[in-house]
């Protein structure tokens, strides 16, 4: 090992690679980068979730579940248990709690209390928000509780649940009646105890039995009343009073609307043909003047018998 081959003194000063000075150096014309494409120009940076073009990870893996991330509400919490070393009766408010060190944190978030542990000191407490369990816990060791921004609102009235529950009971009841109603719609009987007497009535009489002894007498039937036939009464004719006819509105007629007329298709008269004039006296008396001219049929020549 030779001094020139110690190398700590520069290890931490390592000289820059000058690019673009030549191919002696093999990072000259190109300076490393290539021949055209998004990796040679300036300013590109390549993602880190990029993987060559195919499907990257996080877009292989399935996702499940919900997130509410950005929609959170975060508080900074303290305990009813916590609480403790505060003298009976004071007022504590966010600066009381972070000068007691019982809150840690940003002093941006909100501040709750929560029911965790017990109270035994009646204590003034004026925080963000409250839990049910520390508002129970508080008021029943004889403090206060008290809302920096305002108490909170009562949530709206869910008027499809309440009109559930109505139809619920409603339901309920008519169940109920339905069966305190005996079979057949009639009202029960009452059973005869045993030893005891059967209810009077017309079905308790039939199943009796017969009793023995002399038949009782039946009355005969009295004979109908003849009533006199009552005279007619001559009703007096009532005379109509004439009544006043009320005089009806003349009836307006509304004006008609102009019907228009189909255009009518022109008619093509067919060409007539041209007739033939009869001849004038001058063409006739032409015409006969050539008849007598002509010559007529010539003679026909004698047939010589043939010579021999």
């Amino acid at each position: 090992m030779q001094l020139h081959d110690v190398r700590t003194a520069d290890l931490g000063h390592k000289k820059k690679v000058r690019v673009g000075r030549g191919p002696g150096s093999g990072l000259g014309k190109t300076c490393g980068r290539g021949l055209k494409g998004a990796t040679a120009r300036s300013g590109w940076t390549m993602k880190a979730s990029y993987e060559g073009g195919q499907m990257p990870l996080f877009r292989r893996l399935p996702k499940r579940g919900f997130r509410n991330g950005p929609f959170r509400q975060l508080f900074a919490v303290v305990n009813v248990s916590d609480l403790a070393t505060f003298a009976p009766g004071s007022t504590i408010g966010p600066a009381e709690l972070r000068a007691a060190g019982v809150l840690t944190g940003s002093g941006a978030l909100p501040i709750k209390v929560l029911g965790d542990g017990q109270l035994s000191i009646a204590l003034n407490l004026r925080a963000d928000a409250f839990s049910k369990s520390a508002l129970e816990k508080i008021a029943k060791a004889g403090g206060k509780a008290e809302w920096i921004g305002g108490a909170p609102k009562k949530p709206a009235p869910d008027f499809k649940k309440i009109e559930e529950e109505k139809k619920a009971k409603a339901a309920d009841k008519g169940k109920s009646k339905e069966e305190k109603k005996p079979e057949g719609g009639k009202p029960a009987q009452a059973k005869p105890a045993e030893g005891g007497k059967a209810p009077k009535g017309p079905k308790a009489q039939e199943g009796k039995p017969a009793q023995a002894g002399t038949p009782k007498e039946q009355k005969p039937p009295k004979p109908p009343k003849a009533q006199a036939p009552k005279p007619p009464q001559a009703q007096a004719p009532k005379e109509k009073e004439p009544q006043a006819e009320a005089p009806k509105p003349p009836q307006v007629e509304a004006p008609k609307e102009p019907q228009a007329e189909a255009p009518k298709p022109p008619q093509v008269e067919a060409p007539k043909e041209p007739q033939a004039r009869a001849p004038g006296p001058e063409v006739a008396e032409a015409r006969q003047g050539l008849e007598a001219e002509a010559p007529g049929p010539a003679p026909e020549a004698e047939q010589k018998p043939p010579q021999q």
